[in-house]
């Protein structure tokens, strides 16, 4: 799930980033802090508790919790999770997690992602995430995935603030 917080500017006077604070059950001793286009903080669970007290800086958009939920499946190698991407009551859209667990360098098997996901979601298959842009050859995390799941949240988001009338 993932909470959306934006500075108080009543108390500051400057608009700052936004940070998401995001939670992943494959990591639930963790919380994950995402600042816009920056840093990404690992912090123990408590991290919640944190930001009630901080909330003199940063007020919560209460009405922006966005969640995946699903189920996960294993087919040998591979971890696919296939989740139901919620914004309050409704429905959004669908996410797709894809993971090749004996490889930790995420470029040396991105074509090996792209024909397995292919096999199953045919022309649908995303192009390379921006986050191999700036891991080359280094070990990619659980912060990487965070901030995946942070750049697919924030799209369904801006689809939600499109008016009705002017989709075709």
């Amino acid at each position: 799930d993932c909470w959306f917080y934006s500075p108080n500017t009543l108390i500051s006077g400057q608009t700052g980033k936004l940070m998401y604070v995001m939670h992943n059950s494959e990591y639930p001793l963790s919380c994950f802090a995402l600042f816009e286009n920056g840093p990404c903080l690992i912090a123990d669970a408590n991290f919640d508790i944190l930001m009630v007290k901080l909330k003199g800086f940063f007020q919560n958009a209460k009405a922006n919790k966005i969640e995946s939920r699903g189920t996960r499946y294993q087919y040998c190698d591979f971890l696919v999770k296939v989740g139901t991407v919620t914004m309050g009551p409704s429905a959004r859209g669908i996410s797709v997690e894809v993971e090749y667990c004996p490889c930790v360098i995420a470029n040396d098997c991105w074509n090996l992602l792209m024909e397995f996901m292919q096999s199953f979601m045919g022309n649908h298959a995303p192009g390379i995430p921006s986050v191999f842009g700036t891991k080359h050859d280094s070990i990619y995390g659980p912060a990487d995935t965070m901030v995946q799941y942070m750049e697919l949240f924030n799209k369904i988001r801006k689809q939600q603030q499109v008016p009705v009338a002017g989709i075709r």
